[in-house]
């Protein structure tokens, strides 16, 4: 077997050619579908109508706040999540009434840019649809909570009229496209972004059901051929999940890594572009007890010249849509399809589509995956202010920071834009040195500086409970006041000033990158969490289990002897999560199944 033939357990690439039975008349996609074995969401794919299913009839249906199961899978395309408020879910049932449902709706905003403008309409949405408050969030966008159904169309006709959709920001298709913030480095940012919005635009659903439902636009008149209507993606669209970043050397705040598809900006000594290093197979979700699912850090798999990274864009989605497993939705990410067939056989498939021969990877390196927080000045003599938002909660926080009101009141006055960061913080972003002052006022006025240390701003959490149909514990909730235990455990042995990364998630579907970070907590029930360690701080190695179902009372018990052993032998710049592998406190994770592997794991702290 040569070096780009496939692995010999692999799987032929399905396509969007089904398996049909012998039959007397032509059969229907979905019955191909079925006779095929493909998940559920497949068929519900293919009898959307190009994602319309019957979600215009079930906006009429007031009787309940719902939306069909169906439908429910189908309105992520357009960017929403069906959601209840869980906390009163027992005493709703206990009373015989219907769930309090509502809708969580997230925006398309590649490279995370808005305008003051754009701003202050998404500020008046969360005012009068979403409860006072909107949500940064780790994929570098917007999202709201507890909209209800009676509300969407308002909401989004709103969203609509700040020029922003939520088009492809959840579903099987490519989301939200995340890029480098890095405000010093102007030339290669402004490269990011256009690269990030290029994809996304690029890699859109081309369907007009967004608009015929939402905005009560026409149904564009014509066949049903799908190569007409979805010309990259066809009647069914992705098998999973598709997410693509674009970073720029030496910070990962984008978490390339953990990416199904990421552009690394190489840079010549004066920082002028000269191509893009393209990694792939990144992925952060799992299921608890099966082993064949984990996370995975990304391949870095070849270099390519600007002209061609749109063109390289297209081709890896469009080898991940014919080759990814449409059988099974759990081992569906491109992760587990670079693990099936191989990173050789893999590229040369890419190289085909591509239409050339692409040059191997280029030297670069990341120094962590945190933002810079503060003033900077960049290289054409504008300032940029980055805040920290906890949990990236844009709320008034009663006898604290009043987020939403003071970026609204900096959004009056300000002349640049606002940029999101991959760690849920806001960038006030092309300040002239004459309105600092003024903007610095209002910081000052409104209480957005709040003095985290260096654990919390290192921190990163889901939403979880009440809200998220996935959770297993808590972990917005819950992590502030972890953190403010183990700030005081850091501060005993002097490490109250050391930058530690650490992430929680309610569930394994890993969305705050937990995995990642060198302490990572992952919901396993209520009050209870696997505790993993020994990730890189730049993001580019997994961490590894280190105790299992614990309880939260426990955690900076088990905590505090490591930070003890790691203020006393560490050696000079190690950071913490090499720190507890040199010690043999954990073994390293490469990559894939090796997750899973406990070699050398769960020796106890001296």
């Amino acid at each position: 077997m040569d070096d780009h033939s496939p692995r010999a357990d692999a799987p032929a690439p399905t396509g969007r050619v089904y398996e049909t039975p012998p039959t007397e008349r032509p059969i229907t996609d979905a019955e191909a579908a079925r006779a095929a074995n493909l998940a559920a969401n497949e068929h519900i794919k293919i009898a959307s109508g190009y994602l319309r299913g019957t979600l215009a009839d079930g906006l009429l249906k007031h009787a309940t706040g719902a939306i069909s199961e169906d439908d429910g899978q189908l309105v992520k395309f357009h960017g929403m999540y069906l959601q209840d408020d869980r906390d009163i879910r027992a005493e709703r049932t206990k009373k015989k009434l219907d769930k309090a449902y509502s809708f969580m709706i997230r925006l398309r905003i590649a490279g995370g840019v808005v305008t003051p403008k754009q701003w202050l309409i998404l500020d008046d949405i969360a005012r009068t649809y979403a409860g006072n408050a909107l949500r940064a969030t780790t994929r570098q966008t917007f999202q709201y909570h507890g909209v209800i159904k009676s509300n969407l169309k308002r909401t989004m006709a709103a969203i609509d009229a700040a020029l922003l959709d939520t088009i492809a920001a959840c579903g099987d298709v490519n989301r939200n496209v995340m890029a480098a913030t890095n405000p010093a480095q102007v030339g290669a940012h402004r490269e990011a972004l256009k690269l990030a919005k290029d994809i996304s635009d690029s890699l859109l659903p081309k369907t007009s059901a967004w608009r015929e439902i939402w905005l009560d636009g026409e149904r564009v008149v014509g066949g049903e051929d799908a190569a007409e209507i979805e010309p990259i993606y066809g009647r069914t669209y992705l098998p999973r999940k598709f997410k693509t970043v674009v970073a720029v050397p030496p910070s990962n705040e984008v978490d390339i890594f953990a990416h199904d598809l990421g552009f690394i900006a190489i840079l010549d000594k004066k920082n002028k572009l000269t191509g893009w290093n393209v990694t792939v197979g990144g992925g952060m979700g799992m299921t608890h007890g099966e082993t064949d699912t984990f996370p995975r850090t990304a391949d870095v798999m070849c270099f390519v010249k600007p002209e061609d990274a749109l063109k390289a864009a297209e081709a890896v989605m469009t080898v991940q849509r014919d080759w990814g497993n449409r059988k099974n939705r759990k081992n569906a990410r491109l992760k587990y399809t670079i693990e099936r067939y191989g990173l050789a056989a893999f590229r040369a498939e890419v190289e085909k589509r591509v239409g050339k021969k692409l040059a191997d990877p280029k030297p670069f390196t990341f120094t962590g995956n945190g933002d810079r927080y503060g003033w900077v000045e960049g290289e054409d003599g504008r300032h940029h202010l980055t805040l920290y938002v906890p949990s990236g909660r844009i709320k008034d926080v009663e006898g604290g920071p009043q987020f939403l009101s003071g970026f609204r009141r900096i959004a009056e006055v300000h002349e640049g834009d606002f940029r999101l960061t991959g760690n849920q913080n806001v960038i006030i972003a092309n300040v002239p040195a004459a309105k600092k002052a003024e903007i610095d006022a209002l910081v000052a006025e409104y209480g957005l500086t709040n003095g985290a240390g260096a654990l919390r701003r290192n921190a990163l959490a889901c939403v979880a409970l009440p809200t998220c149909g996935l959770a297993l514990a808590e972990s917005e909730r819950y992590l502030p006041d972890l953190v403010s235990e183990l700030e005081e455990s850091l501060a005993s042995h002097g490490l109250q000033d050391e930058d530690i990364t650490i992430r929680s998630t309610g569930c394994p579907n890993g969305c705050a990158r937990p995995f990642i970070s060198e302490i990572g907590l992952v919901g396993r029930g209520p009050e209870r969490y696997h505790l993993y360690l020994g990730a890189a701080f730049d993001g580019s190695r997994l961490s590894k289990l280190y105790r299992e179902d614990v309880q939260a009372s426990e955690i900076r018990g088990i905590l505090d002897p490591l930070f003890a052993d790691f203020a006393k032998n560490r050696q000079p710049g190690e950071h913490f999560g090499d720190f507890v592998i040199r010690a043999g406190h954990v073994a390293k994770t490469t990559n894939g199944p090796d997750f899973h592997a406990r070699t050398g794991a769960l020796k106890p702290a001296a």
